[in-house]
């Protein structure tokens, strides 16, 4: 799975992928070439045993010989990048690198990777329009719809298959109506009358439901707050290259934050939901109640995803905000500030209007 440098066959330089043209691109003479990518591509399911959660130990390798990686001492995190890239500043945090990068260490080796489809030229685009629809944004944003104001990153992520069986006990709640009688103060006088009311008769259910999971996605980042990386969903998953190292040439890739069991976790609460609205559906009935439950998991595997995302970050009295791009759907999201100064010189700009016609109309 080692990154390779890919040298231009014309002046020698290194040759990045290029979104537009989904080849490789020498940024200093123009020559393209393609991507070798397998004919019959297919994407290798890594198996699990539910009760080690180990991957496989073939599955451990560093990036490659020559890979590098930085831990931010802002935000922790880890990002891996090719020589003859440097570090810079951290793409999540905007905190300058003080660290030396040093050789990058084993890591489960990504299975597949989401190309990016979305040029950076799109993407600053993109933020120029998102900061123009803010009101009163900080001119601190204006560098961010810059080319050199957003960086390139994969971000990581698990996803999850499973076959689930569960034997289940509960209550099945059937609504009826009872005419009843009630009593009502009426201008003063006490009133009986009926009406009609709405009640439930419960009965046990128990019964067993099979329920399969293909691809459940799991963030193994923790640099972006869990909502940003929902709003930047969804992700067409189907698109998903095998891994090859063209891919990520002229990009960053961090390392995952979250290990492997603990993702299995999250996704075993996604499959838990899941279940439970299967099993309330398997009831029936106008109300449910499960009682209890036991699930079973078989022909579980996983897959060590690498997505694409256009990512700026910034820092505005004191605090840190992000804005994301995706790099399949041109998707904007982000955090901003609001400025002061702009929002006392608009209140101000207000005040002088109405003064001013305050005085036109009392001539």
């Amino acid at each position: 799975m080692a990154i390779e440098r890919f040298e231009c066959p014309n002046c020698k330089a290194d040759m990045e992928f290029d979104p537009v043209t989904r080849g490789m691109k020498c940024a200093y003479c123009g020559t393209r070439t393609a991507v070798a990518v397998d004919p019959k591509p297919e994407i290798r399911e890594n198996h699990l045993s539910s009760q080690s959660l180990t991957p496989e130990p073939n599955r451990i390798r560093r990036l490659s010989d020559i890979s590098k990686e930085f831990t931010c001492t802002g935000c922790g995190a880890i990002v891996q990048f090719e020589p003859p890239q440097v570090a810079g500043a951290c793409p999540f945090c905007a905190a300058n690198i003080v660290t030396q990068p040093k050789n990058s260490d084993p890591l489960i080796a990504p299975d597949g990777v989401l190309p990016f489809v979305v040029p950076k030229g799109r993407a600053s685009s993109s933020v120029r329009e998102w900061l123009a629809s803010r009101w009163f944004a900080p001119g601190a944003l204006a560098a961010l719809a810059q080319p050199e104001g957003i960086r390139g990153i994969y971000l990581p992520f698990w996803t999850f298959d499973a076959k689930t069986n569960t034997r289940y006990t509960g209550q099945r709640g059937d609504h009826y109506f009872e005419m009843v009688q009630v009593q009502e103060n009426v201008n003063g006088q006490n009133v009986i009358r009926e009406v009609q009311q709405v009640r439930t008769a419960w009965k046990g259910a128990s019964g067993c439901v099979a329920v399969g999971f293909d691809d459940v996605l799991v963030p193994a980042s923790r640099s972006v707050p869990p909502e940003r990386l929902q709003q930047l969903s969804p992700w067409k998953l189907s698109d998903v290259k095998p891994y090859e190292s063209a891919f990520l040439s002229g990009f960053q890739a961090q390392r995952y934050q979250v290990e492997l069991k603990d993702g299995f976790v999250s996704s075993r609460q996604i499959m838990e939901r899941a279940v439970q609205d299967e099993i309330r559906r398997d009831i029936g009935g106008d109300e449910q109640q499960i009682q209890d439950s036991d699930t079973r998991y078989s022909n579980l595997t996983f897959k060590h995803l690498l997505l694409p995302v256009w990512v700026g970050s910034y820092r505005f009295e004191g605090c840190v905000y992000q804005v994301l791009v995706n790099a399949q759907t041109g998707e904007v999201i982000g955090d901003r500030p609001y400025s002061k100064g702009k929002i006392f010189l608009f209140v101000l700009t207000l005040l002088l209007v109405f003064m001013f016609l305050r005085s036109m109309a009392g001539r």
